[in-house]
C-alpha cells in the first residue's frame, strides 16, 4: 500500500510581471486577428521598471497600434499610478516587429489566399504544415468537474478571486501583483482527500498589515473558493495558511521583477501534473502548433475522460515543420482505463480526431480574437464558450470507435 502524498501547484494573478507580458502579447495577437484572421504572429513582450519592449515576427494585412494596446492592457490590469510601481499612461514602450521568415511561412502556407477559397477541405488540410517541429501534451482527469487536477484548479480560482476582490473594492489596499499556491493530500489510491496548505502572496498598500490581510483573504477569497470547489468531497477545514510569508509585499509588478512572455508555462497548463513540451502559448497565432496542438491535445484528453474510458489521461502529439500529419500520437492512461485497453483508446483517438494543423484550426474555430482572456488564470479548465478545446463533443464518437 502506498503512503499518502502531497502535490502542490501555483498560479499568479494578472498583475504578475510575466502575466502582464503574456496578456500584452495576446492582446496584440487578437487585434491583428480581428483585422486579418490569417495573420501570422509571434510576438514577445518583456517588462522592467517603467518600460516595455515588444518584439517578434508578424505577417498581417492589418495594422496594430502597439503603444495603445500595451497601455490599455496595463491600465485594465490596474497599474495606473507610479505610486504602485507602474503607470500605464507614462511607462515607456519600445517596439521592434519584423516580417515572418519566408522559409517558415513556406512550410505553413502552401496555398495562396486566392486559391484557398476554391480548394477542398482535404487540400487545405494537406497544404498547411506545422509551423514548427515540437512535442505537445494534453491532460485530463476526473478529480474536478472541470476535469483538471485539483491543485492547479484551486490555485487558479484563488488567483482569479484575489483579482476580483481587488477590482471590486471588496478588500481594500490590494495591488495588482500576486501569487497563490495550493497543496493537496492524496490517498494511496491517488484520490484528493484534504487541502493541506494554502499560500497567498499579494501586493498591498504599506498600511495593510499581514494579520489584517490574512483575515480579509480568508473571509473573501480562500473560504468561498474552497467551499465551492471542494464541497463535501475534499476536507478543507484544517489547513495551513501562509499569507505574504516574507512579511510585506508593497513593491510588485515590473518594478520589483522583470517580466517576459511565456515564462509561466506550467501555470498555463496543468500545474506539473502532466508533461510539457516546452513551447509557450501567448503571442502565437494558431498556425503555431505550440499553441493549437496543445489545445487540441487537451480537447482529446478531456473527451477521453468525459467518455468514461479512463480516470486520467495524457495525450502526446509531435510534429515536423511543414508537415501536416503528426509525426506521432501517444495516449497514456496511467493504468486507469475503464473496461477497455489503452490500445483501444489510442485507436479510437486516431479514428475520431484529425490532428492536422488546419483541421485543428477549423474544428476549434481558432482564427478569432479570443486569446487575451486565455493569458491569465490558465488556458484549460475554464467555463467559457470561446474555449472550444474544453468542449466534450466527441464523447459518443469515441465510445462508438472502441473495438
Amino acid at each position: 500500500m502506498r503512503e499518502a502524498r502531497l502535490i502542490t501547484a501555483e498560479s499568479v494573478t494578472e498583475g504578475h510581471p510575466d502575466k502582464i507580458c503574456d496578456q500584452i502579447s495576446d492582446a496584440i495577437l487578437d487585434d491583428m486577428l480581428r483585422q486579418d484572421p490569417h495573420s501570422h504572429v509571434a510576438v514577445e513582450t518583456s517588462a522592467t521598471t517603467g518600460q516595455f519592449f515588444v518584439f517578434g515576427e508578424v505577417t498581417s494585412e492589418g495594422y496594430s497600434d502597439i503603444q495603445s494596446i500595451v497601455r490599455s492592457t496595463v491600465r485594465g490590469i490596474g497599474y495606473t499610478s507610479s505610486r504602485i510601481g507602474l503607470d500605464a499612461d507614462s511607462c515607456g514602450v519600445l517596439v521592434s516587429l519584423t516580417e515572418q521568415s519566408a522559409e517558415i511561412n513556406q512550410g505553413v502556407e502552401r496555398l495562396n489566399r486566392e486559391r484557398e477559397s476554391t480548394a477542398s477541405r482535404e487540400e487545405r488540410y494537406e497544404a498547411q504544415g506545422a509551423g514548427d517541429q515540437g512535442v505537445m501534451f494534453g491532460y485530463a482527469c476526473d478529480e474536478t468537474d472541470a476535469l483538471m487536477p485539483l491543485p492547479i484548479h484551486l490555485a487558479h480560482r484563488l488567483s482569479y478571486r484575489l483579482a476580483q476582490v481587488r477590482k471590486q473594492g471588496i478588500v481594500p489596499h490590494l495591488r495588482p501583483d500576486g501569487k497563490t499556491q495550493v497543496t493537496i493530500e492524496y490517498d494511496e489510491h491517488d484520490h484528493p482527500v484534504r487541502v493541506d496548505t494554502v499560500l497567498v502572496s499579494t501586493q498591498h498598500d504599506p498600511e495593510a498589515t499581514r494579520e489584517w490581510l490574512a483575515d480579509q483573504l480568508t473571509a473573501h477569497v480562500i473560504r468561498p473558493v474552497l467551499d465551492e470547489v471542494c464541497g463535501g468531497t475534499v476536507a478543507h477545514d484544517d489547513y495551513r495558511l501562509l499569507v505574504n510569508p516574507t512579511g510585506s509585499f508593497v513593491l510588485g509588478g515590473p518594478a520589483a521583477d522583470a517580466g517576459l512572455t511565456g515564462r509561466k508555462i506550467i501555470v498555463d497548463t496543468y500545474g506539473g501534473a502532466a508533461h510539457h513540451g516546452g513551447g509557450a502559448f501567448s503571442g502565437k497565432d494558431p498556425s503555431k502548433v505550440d499553441r493549437s496542438a496543445a489545445y487540441a491535445a487537451r480537447w482529446v484528453a478531456k473527451n477521453i475522460v468525459a467518455a468514461g474510458l479512463a480516470h486520467k489521461v495524457e495525450v502526446q502529439v509531435a510534429y515536423a515543420i511543414g508537415v501536416a500529419d503528426p509525426v506521432s500520437i501517444n495516449v497514456d492512461t496511467y493504468g486507469t482505463e475503464i473496461g477497455v485497453s489503452r490500445e483501444q483508446i489510442q485507436h479510437a483517438v486516431r479514428e475520431v480526431f484529425d490532428l492536422r494543423p488546419a483541421a485543428i484550426i477549423d474544428e476549434l474555430d481558432l482564427l478569432r480574437p479570443i486569446y487575451a482572456k486565455t493569458a491569465a488564470y490558465g488556458h484549460f479548465g475554464r467555463e467559457d464558450a470561446d474555449f472550444t478545446w474544453e468542449r466534450a463533443n466527441r464523447v459518443e464518437a469515441l465510445q462508438a470507435a472502441i473495438r
